[in-house]
């Protein structure tokens, strides 16, 4: 009988003999090493640094760090999760002390390349003794088929990702977004063949939600050459001010200051892999956040079935702000890593309870260098679940508790830790941000509660669309909350009967009143972003949109004729596939595109925008898109301005693009009732020039350059590149 060829399994290094991990990790240190000497004497090969570079960054300190703490026969996703979050905490406090420390000893450039790979080698062979010394005795590896890495479902979703790239490329340099548009078809058919059981087996459902993850995230953040979005630019300056001067300055009063997943995490991928910030935001985080949707997939397998996680993560992963508005925001992209990882250990009740408090208390601390707000959303979480368990009467639910990591003792410390790192890091301002929230919430849950006219989430729900296909999108999104709300009320009732954790359950409360109190109290959803809220509540609330849904079609059968029980199950899922395929077309942009009706994506819809996009979508298209011609002209009149004079741009170009690529943030904004002081510079990016629109003074405001003609004539042209023109006002 013909024996199937196996191979080590490459994600479960912490179950190898520690001799031959030892081995794979120096050779990845030599290899760095070489790649950046021959880089140092001339020689450049493509690619090659910048992906060993990201694998030794990315994965070598974390399973080092699993070996030391002898954490065995995990599994493959926990593995790869476990190693890439304390890989990425690791980056973070070796970049934070090296930043601190150095200085004392005269190393005034402490985070450039040379300190930044010395430092790490010395901690990584470090580590490498350690984990040789307490480890050395273990090894049980596991295997994997090579049948199984070759077969059509594995082939057929590895060239998935590879659609989202090659589709980006062509609509970048060919206009043609063809490709793209086939990908979202393909991503719309997966959800369905697999509820219907066809093509894809169950094995392979972790490698699908991790597929059509990075293909979301990746056929938006490819776009352009230039980064896309709002706060990234923000971020972006700030990183680029760590690069050029090789120390990060801990007092700058910007609350991204305080986030080390940005100050840090991105300056170090980017001198050691030799990439530019763009690339590096537009790449690496991307490929990271991915592995958010394939963490919860885990958590909800584990306290559902294989189905329903395969559909609570494609619901969570369809809705528009996880591969846009989401990469612009790269602290919280690593932020939600390290929540799932805190939810992954919340719910895992086999790993030895000390190590397990022990890697909730890493992951907690980076969660709250990474991000303020989600930190602070976790912060209150933690404070409600805590009361709810050991403030309650019933003994039994006490009881139940002993396993818990979740502890009194805990929610002190990390309310401690995140409170200290916000009051004495970037001169307290992210601190100052929970005082302003907690005022204005106090004072508006009293002045504005439930008034339509001051809550955002009340005014996305009652507000006119321009179209009946978008409104179409919106009563989908309705659906899926009445869906969510009924899978509340099902744990509320049947919780004795459903497999989820305590603690999960209760943070899926806390979370469900927090998505409706972004509805209803006015600043608490605005201080975040109604969207940016929704998508965080949905890292706990996804899975009840399928219950709530399998629970509403349960009753209709009910009412309308008898089936047996796994039927009703097998037909809710299914429709449920139909649902959230549709669902995605919507949220997409690709029913607009291919209606023609008011296309807005900036990946499907760059050609139509032009053609069929009046000038409200043609001013959100451009409000945070740039063009080479925007590139070129900040660049040209950041180096030739004089630096007395001051520079009025409009609300985006002036709030986005001199930031990030100009390094002038503090520039004065353009409206059409501004008071121009003489000797100033007036700068028209590329869509104010094509299509006469100038956005401002506030976000979704825009106007026509006509109002300001007069005041152009006054001035003198002296920069045009055929897009963008500056011009000077004596």
């Amino acid at each position: 009988m013909k024996r199937s060829m196996q191979i080590n399994n490459p994600l479960q290094m912490n179950d190898w003999g520690i001799k031959k991990v030892l081995k794979v990790v120096l050779a990845i240190q030599f290899a760095v090493w070489g790649v950046i000497g021959l880089e140092v004497i001339g020689l450049q090969i493509p690619i090659v640094r910048q992906l060993i570079s990201f694998i030794y960054l990315t994965f070598v300190p974390g399973i080092l760090i699993l070996r030391i703490l002898r954490l065995h026969k995990l599994g493959n996703i926990e593995t790869l999760l476990y190693t890439v979050g304390l890989s990425i905490t690791a980056l973070m406090f070796i970049g934070f002390l090296m930043n601190m420390i150095y200085p004392f000893f005269g190393i005034s450039r402490p985070i450039s390349t040379t300190f930044l790979i010395l430092t790490i080698s010395m901690v990584v062979l470090g580590l490498c003794y350690i984990s040789y010394k307490s480890d050395r005795d273990f090894s049980d590896p596991s295997f994997i088929e090579v049948e199984n890495v070759l077969s059509s479902p594995a082939l057929f979703l590895c060239l998935i990702p590879f659609l989202s790239i090659f589709g980006t490329y062509m609509v970048n340099f060919h206009q043609d977004n063809t490709i793209l548009m086939f990908l979202i078809i393909v991503l719309a058919i997966i959800v369905v063949i697999v509820t219907f059981d066809k093509f894809i087996p169950k094995k392979m459902y972790p490698s699908a939600v991790f597929v059509i993850a990075i293909s979301l995230l990746y056929h938006r953040s490819l776009i352009s050459m230039y980064l896309c979005g709002w706060d990234v630019q923000f971020e972006c300056y700030l990183c680029n001010l760590v690069k050029i001067n090789s120390i990060w300055d801990p007092t700058i009063p910007k609350t991204y200051n305080a986030m080390l997943s940005i100050v840090m995490v991105a300056p170090i991928f980017s001198n050691i892999c030799n990439m530019s910030l763009t690339w590096v935001f537009k790449i690496f985080y991307p490929l990271i956040f991915a592995l958010v949707p394939l963490g919860l997939y885990r958590v909800f397998q584990k306290q559902t079935n294989a189905k329903i996680a395969f559909l609570s993560v494609f619901f969570f992963v369809s809705i528009s702000t996880f591969y846009s508005e989401m990469l612009a925001l790269a602290r919280q992209q690593i932020a939600e890593l390290f929540l799932v990882l805190l939810i992954l250990l919340m719910i895992d009740k086999n790993m030895d309870r000390m190590k397990r408090a022990g890697l909730f208390v890493i992951f907690a601390f980076s969660l709250a260098v990474s991000h303020y707000g989600l930190s602070y959303i976790f912060m209150f979480s933690l404070i409600a679940v805590c009361s709810m368990f050991f403030l309650s009467i019933r003994r039994e639910k006490r009881g139940n508790m002993t396993k818990s990591i979740i502890t009194p003792r805990f929610v002190v410390l990390y309310i401690t830790f995140t409170l200290a790192w916000y009051m004495y890091v970037s001169s307290s301002s992210a601190f100052d941000v929970i005082v302003r929230i907690g005022d204005h919430i106090v004072s508006s849950i009293f002045t504005d509660f439930l008034n339509p006219q001051a809550a955002e989430g009340i005014k996305l729900i009652t507000m006119k669309t321009v179209s009946p296909l978008h409104g179409v999108t919106k009563y989908l999104h309705l659906l899926s909350q009445f869906f969510i709300a009924i899978g509340i009320l099902t744990l509320l009732l049947k919780h004795k009967e459903m497999k989820f954790e305590e603690e999960y359950a209760a943070f899926s409360y806390v979370n469900f009143v927090i998505c409706f109190a972004g509805v209803v109290v006015p600043f608490f959803a605005s201080s975040l972003n109604t969207s940016r809220l929704y998508h965080i509540t949905l890292i706990f609330l996804a899975p009840f949109c399928v219950i709530g849904g399998m629970a509403f079609f349960r009753r209709v059968n009910h009412v309308v004729k008898k089936s047996r029980t796994d039927q009703i199950v097998r037909s809710s899922l299914r429709i449920l596939s139909v649902f959230f395929a549709v669902f995605l077309l919507f949220n997409s942009g690709w029913v607009y595109e291919v209606a023609n009706d008011h296309p807005g994506s900036i990946s499907l819809s760059q050609e139509s925008v032009k053609v069929y996009g009046d000038d409200a979508s043609k001013n959100a298209f451009y409000a945070a898109y740039y063009l080479d011609e925007d590139l070129t002209s900040v660049e040209w009149i950041s180096k030739n301005r004089d630096d007395e004079s001051k520079i009025y741009a409009d609300y985006t170009r002036r709030l986005l693009v001199f930031t990030s690529y100009g390094m002038m943030p503090d520039e004065y904004t353009l409206t059409n009732t501004t008071k121009i002081r003489d000797e100033s510079y007036i700068y028209l990016g590329c869509p104010n020039v094509r299509y006469g629109l100038m956005y401002g003074p506030d976000k979704g405001e825009y106007w026509n350059i006509t109002d300001i003609s007069p005041l152009l004539d006054e001035s003198h042209e002296i920069y045009n590149n055929g897009g963008a023109q500056v011009y000077y006002l004596c």
